[in-house]
C-alpha cells in the first residue's frame, strides 16, 4: 500500500477491538503513512456478548505492522461533555495536530421499540453517538489550520434505507447525524475541510457469530441470505472505503452519506 497520508494525522475513535471497523481503518491509515491517535473505552464493550480486548496487545499488534506508524491512545468515555474536546487537546499534544477524524465510536446495546423507551435510553445513545460525533467535530474544526487534507468521516447505519425494529434510539442517534451531514459539511468546507458519512451496512463485527451475537440464529440467517455475495460485510469493507476518503483521491467528495453495503437486499431482510 502506498504511503500517500505520510506526515498526517488521523484521530480514530472507538478502536479497542480487533474485529471492530475502527481497528480495520487505524490499519488501512497506518499502512498508508498516518501517524494514529487512538480512542477506546473497555468498559462499554466488556458488557457486550463479545467482550473486550487487551489494548497494550492491539496497539503492540499494530506498530509491528507499521514499526515507521507513531501510535498513541486514550481511553475516553465520549459520553462525557468534555471528553471529546479533551481527546482532541490530547491529540494535538502529542502530534502537534490532527488532520483526519474518523468517528467510530457507538454505543451498543440497551435499546428498544418504541414503546420500550424511556429518556434515559435515548440520551444514551444521543450522548454517545450524536452529541460526541458533533463535539468531536467541532473541536477538530477548532484546530484545524487549512492543512492540505483535512477530513472528517462519521459512521452512519442505513437507518433511511429502511426500518430498524428494535433500535429506535441507536437508529434516531444516527439519522440525527445524516440529518445534518449537509449542514455541517457546508459550514466546514470554507476551512479546508470535508465531511462525510459511511454507512457499512450489517458488519460483522461479533454480533453476527453464533458464539456471541446479540441476536437469535434465525436473523443471522435471514442477514445472511439478504447479501447476494453470500458473506456478512467485513470489518475491512468499510475501512477501504474510509481510507479512500481520507487519502487525496477523495478531495472532491463532501457532504455525502456513502453507502457500502455489498447489494444488501434489505427488502428481505
Amino acid at each position: 500500500m502506498e504511503r500517500t497520508l505520510d506526515k498526517r494525522v488521523a484521530l480514530v475513535t472507538g478502536t479497542s477491538r480487533r474485529q471492530g471497523i475502527g481497528f480495520a481503518v487505524a490499519r488501512r491509515l497506518a499502512a498508508m503513512g498516518a501517524d494514529l491517535f487512538l480512542t477506546h473505552f473497555q468498559p462499554h464493550d466488556s458488557l457486550q456478548p463479545w467482550g473486550a480486548d487487551e489494548i497494550p496487545e492491539l496497539l503492540a499488534e499494530l506498530r509491528g505492522e507499521a514499526p515507521e506508524t507513531s501510535v498513541a491512545d486514550m481511553s475516553a468515555d465520549l459520553g462525557e461533555a468534555d471528553a471529546c474536546q479533551a481527546v482532541v487537546d490530547a491529540a494535538v499534544e502529542r502530534f502537534g495536530h490532527v488532520d483526519i477524524l474518523v468517528c467510530n465510536h457507538a454505543r451498543s446495546g440497551g435499546d428498544g421499540s418504541l414503546l420500550e423507551l424511556d429518556a434515559d435510553r435515548l440520551d444514551g445513545h444521543w450522548r454517545i453517538n450524536t452529541r460526541a460525533t458533533l463535539l468531536l467535530t467541532r473541536a477538530f474544526a477548532h484546530q484545524h489550520d487549512g492543512r492540505p487534507g483535512g477530513r472528517v468521516v462519521w459512521m452512519v447505519s442505513g437507518q433511511q434505507l429502511g426500518p430498524m425494529r428494535g433500535e429506535v434510539a441507536y437508529a434516531a442517534s444516527k439519522a440525527a447525524l445524516a440529518g445534518v451531514l449537509a449542514t455541517v459539511s457546508d459550514e466546514l468546507v470554507d476551512r479546508g475541510i470535508l465531511v462525510n458519512a459511511v454507512n457499512p451496512g450489517p458488519v460483522n463485527t461479533g454480533y453476527l457469530d453464533s458464539e456471541t451475537a446479540d441476536r437469535d440464529q434465525r436473523v443471522l440467517d435471514e442477514v445472511l441470505q439478504a447479501f447476494p455475495q453470500g458473506r456478512y460485510g467485513e470489518p475491512d469493507d468499510p475501512a477501504r472505503l474510509i481510507a479512500w476518503l481520507v487519502s487525496d483521491e477523495g478531495r472532491w467528495i463532501t457532504g455525502q452519506v456513502i453507502d457500502s453495503e455489498g447489494g444488501f437486499r434489505r427488502y428481505r431482510w
